[in-house]
């Protein structure tokens, strides 16, 4: 198996990740899983797409992350992770599919508007 490479998104985070046949090692940003993300938590998310399918431990992952906060940059690498398991083989896809790791989450902040504390509160009326 050569190298897979494929691009993943969340929130204003972008994931490029390659996944080569190996032990299982996830290294992020050139540092170790367990360094990059200390939380249990965001190590299980980035897991999920292996785990779903049963293959934990048959791949390396090497991940490039930038923007947005630490569940952000994990779920692009969860969807990533997932694009590049399709790629691989589609015999993947239902089990993926499934489990809504093949969808971008769309979800974005809003933007602040003129004339307003934040999105879409207002600043305190004062009627006199």
């Amino acid at each position: 198996m050569e190298v897979l490479n494929t691009s993943g998104r969340r929130k204003t985070s972008v994931a490029r990740v390659y996944i080569t046949a190996g032990q299982g090692n996830i290294t992020i940003n050139d540092r170790d899983i367990k360094a990059y993300f200390p939380s249990e938590v965001l190590q299980t998310i980035i897991n999920q797409p292996f785990q779903a399918l049963n293959q934990t431990g048959k791949y390396d992952v090497k991940a490039n992350v930038k923007g947005g906060g630490v569940s952000g940059q994990a779920e692009a690498i969860r969807l990533a992770i997932a694009k590049a398991l399709v790629l691989e083989t589609a015999d993947n896809r239902p089990g993926l599919k499934k489990e809504g790791f093949l969808t971008r989450d769309p979800r974005m902040v809003e933007r602040k508007k003129f004339g307003r504390a934040k999105a879409r509160k207002s600043f305190q009326f004062s009627k006199r």
